[in-house]
């Protein structure tokens, strides 16, 4: 397939640009990330402003950047529900997670979750966060170069290829200062290729400003969904429930945010970056949302200059990159190209950083070596982040292979999601639950999760035994039964341990 038409040298020396300064911050950093502090918690020196647009970067993967969009384009805003609840979710994490892990100090998000229940609990939370980053990170990739394959005619391989091997280069050579640094070059880039993207749609329009409002006015497209009691849709309520245990997923159990805690130089300043980094996601969803919304629009008014297989729904996604490198002028579509990149590589590079220092803090020096000298552990940081970094590349292009592979990974994120932060919770919100009864919460959430998950896709099983539960309330259900049953057995034991 040629390249499209409108993407011009100019374009690809944005492109370059970027890619070149990206590489050029990690390898600005090494000597700052020779130690094990420095390389998993940047000698907790960094402020807060940089770790705010950090846990952003994190926040922003290439996915949200072309399915929030597409979710828009093809529906309403009923999604933006889930990015009301990160206030909530903030507010939880400044007030209680962050002065939690602050005061601990460990560098690892799992380790108090040995000394409330033992070694499982530890081991079960961090092999279900390593599975998910290991996952997301072939996921994120293959969604971003996806597009551009179609879109540019690039070879996917090369673009997963090249994006795998820039990230795993500049966050093996830097650590978790260069991550943070270029998460912050990546976030900039990606909200001023959004903000430009967003300005320049409404400005092609005949009639302006006016005419976006009266066209998505009318075919209902700024909806927040239905107000009403049912769990089966994806009313307001069901979104907005899932966004608040998701965002207290992030914000409490999530290694790469945790991280981020740690490196802000003072309580205050890592307070300032999580208010920073949650709230401005908010309006930053909106645009996206806004551009989605604006695609519709345009594409309602020029409907001749959309193809036909872009109508599908199913191919909602791939609207907006359709949109860049066949409207917008050249020079903006390199930057937002580099978005997309920024937006992959920013969540790819904090994985990386995030599963290795998993990898050596709660299994190598735990397990393996617990006398481990600062030589041997630095060793292994940057050898586990080049092999996450190989993993992460090779499930990418395995998915070129096998797009079920997608529909797996989300299952086992939520399988994975809901047992860790149920598990996390009731250890947090209770100093009385014993070991055996957090033990029997996870199993009985986790049975809940695959109950929920698998029933509807099983056609042979009855109808009365599937879930009639809308899927973001698997996540939220199994939480609650695992907080539940961990504090119901607390009660019903606590008589028989005192006698």
């Amino acid at each position: 397939m040629a390249s499209a038409p409108h993407f011009t040298p100019l374009d690809g020396l944005v492109l370059g640009l970027y890619f070149a300064a990206t590489l050029a911050v990690g390898f600005s950093f090494w000597r700052r990330s020779r130690s094990v502090e420095g390389y998993t918690a940047a000698n907790r020196s960094l402020p807060g402003w940089l770790t705010g647009l950090s846990i952003l970067g994190t926040y922003v993967s290439s996915i949200s950047f072309l399915a929030l969009p597409g979710r828009a384009f093809g529906g309403n805003w009923n999604p933006f529900v889930f990015s009301l609840s990160i206030p909530l979710a903030t507010w939880v994490a400044a007030r209680w997670f962050l002065p939690f892990y602050r005061r601990e100090g460990h560098i690892s998000a799992y380790v108090h979750l040995e000394e409330r229940f033992g070694p499982w609990a530890r081991t079960y939370t961090s092999a279900c966060y390593l599975a998910t980053q290991i996952a997301r990170m072939g996921a994120v990739m293959y969604l971003m170069a996806l597009p551009l394959n179609v879109l540019l005619g690039w070879d996917i391989r090369w673009i997963i290829l090249a994006t795998g091997v820039t990230v795993t280069l500049y966050t093996f050579i830097g650590g978790i200062v260069a991550v943070i640094w270029t998460d912050a070059i990546q976030t900039i880039v990606l909200i001023v290729g959004a903000l430009s993207c967003a300005v320049i749609m409404v400005a092609v329009l005949p009639g302006g400003p006016a005419q976006f409002l009266e066209i998505a006015t009318a075919h209902d497209k700024f909806s927040l969904g239905s107000f009403g009691p049912s769990l089966t849709t994806s009313t307001f309520w069901v979104v907005l429930l899932y966004g608040v245990v998701i965002n207290l997923q992030n914000f409490g159990i999530d290694q790469s945010y945790i991280q981020r805690y740690l490196a802000s130089k003072s309580d205050a300043e890592a307070r300032k970056s999580v208010w920073l980094g949650g709230l401005l996601y908010l309006p930053l969803s909106a645009v996206f949302f806004f551009i989605g919304t604006a695609l519709f629009v345009y594409y309602t008014v020029h409907a001749d200059q959309l193809p036909e297989v872009y109508r599908d729904p199913a191919r909602a996604d791939s609207v907006f990159p359709y949109f860049i490198v066949t409207v917008l002028p050249s020079g903006i579509t390199g930057l937002l190209i580099a978005s997309i990149f920024a937006a992959a590589m920013s969540t790819v590079s904090s994985s990386l950083n995030s599963s290795a220092t998993i990898i050596v803090a709660d299994y190598y020096q735990r397990y393996v070596n617990p006398q481990a000298t600062e030589r041997q552990s630095m060793r292994m940081l940057v050898l586990v982040t080049i092999v996450c970094g190989v993993l992460g590349t090779v499930i990418g292009l395995a998915m070129t292979k096998a797009k079920s592979a997608l529909d797996a990974w989300w299952m086992l994120a939520g399988i994975f999601g809901g047992g860790t932060l149920g598990v996390f919770l009731l250890g947090f919100i209770s100093r009385r639950v014993p070991s055996r009864a957090a033990l029997a919460g996870v199993i009985l959430g986790v049975w809940v999760i695959l109950w929920m998950t698998l029933s509807p896709r099983m056609s042979s099983l009855p109808a009365a035994f599937q879930s009639p539960f809308h899927g973001f309330l698997i996540i939220v259900f199994g939480t609650t039964t695992i907080l539940l049953t961990g504090l119901a057995l607390t009660v019903l034991l606590q008589p028989r341990r005192s006698s």
